[in-house]
C-alpha cells in the first residue's frame, strides 16, 4: 500500500532527525535517509530539495516556538522580563532536545544557515535574558546562561527526570543572572 505524501514526509524527517543525531548532519547522505525510509533518492528528492531543505523543516518548529516566546516577553520589564525568558527556554531546550543536538554539532555552520535566523533570535534571546542591560555584568551572565541551558540540553546525560532537571535548569540560571524568582 502506497504511503500518503504527508506520511511520507513525517517519516522521512524522523528518519533524518534519527539519522542527524546519530551521525550528524554532514555524515549522512540523502542515501542514507531514503535507505532508512525504505524509498528512492528520488522519491525523498520529490518531497524535499535537498538535505538543507529537510534541515530546515527539522529546525523550523523549534525556531518559531523561540520566536513566539520573545515575541511574548517583548513587552515585560525587569525581573518578570528575565523570569520568563528564562522559563521559556529551559522548556523549549528539554522540548526540542534532538533538534538542538543538531545545532550543537557545528553551530558554527548551522548558524549561518540561510533558512534560519540563528543569529538575530540568539541576540534576542542574550538581550531578554540579561533584562535588556547593556552593562558587562548582566551580558556575560545571560551569554552564560544561554550556553549553558543550550549545552545542558544537549546532553545525552540522563542526570534526572525531566521535572529535576527542568527545575534545577531554571534555578541555576536565575542564579546565575543574579535574579531571586518572584
Amino acid at each position: 500500500m502506497a504511503r500518503s505524501a504527508s506520511a511520507m514526509r513525517g517519516q522521512i524527517l524522523e528518519s533524518a532527525l534519527r539519522l542527524f543525531a546519530v551521525h550528524g548532519f554532514r555524515g549522512t547522505s540523502l542515501q542514507d535517509i531514503a535507505s532508512d525510509v525504505g524509498c528512492s533518492k528520488a522519491s525523498l528528492l520529490y518531497h524535499f530539495a535537498g538535505k538543507e531543505k529537510i534541515f530546515t523543516e527539522l529546525l523550523t518548529p523549534a525556531q518559531d516556538a523561540l520566536a513566539a516566546l520573545l515575541d511574548r516577553v517583548a513587552g515585560l520589564e525587569g525581573g518578570r522580563l528575565v523570569e520568563e525568558t528564562v522559563v521559556g527556554y529551559v522548556d523549549l531546550t528539554l522540548r526540542f532536545r534532538r533538534e538542538i543536538r543538531l545545532l550543537f554539532e557545528d553551530i558554527a555552520e548551522m548558524s549561518c544557515h540561510q533558512d534560519l535566523n540563528v543569529i538575530e533570535l540568539a541576540d534576542r534571546l542574550l538581550d531578554a535574558l540579561a533584562g535588556r542591560s547593556q552593562r558587562a555584568p548582566a551580558r556575560v551572565a545571560a551569554w552564560m546562561v544561554l550556553g549553558g541551558v543550550f549545552i545542558t540540553g544537549a546532553t545525552d546525560d540522563e542526570v534526572a527526570p525531566d521535572e529535576v532537571l527542568r527545575a534545577e535548569m531554571i534555578r541555576s540560571a536565575l542564579r546565575t543572572l543574579d535574579h531571586t524568582p518572584s
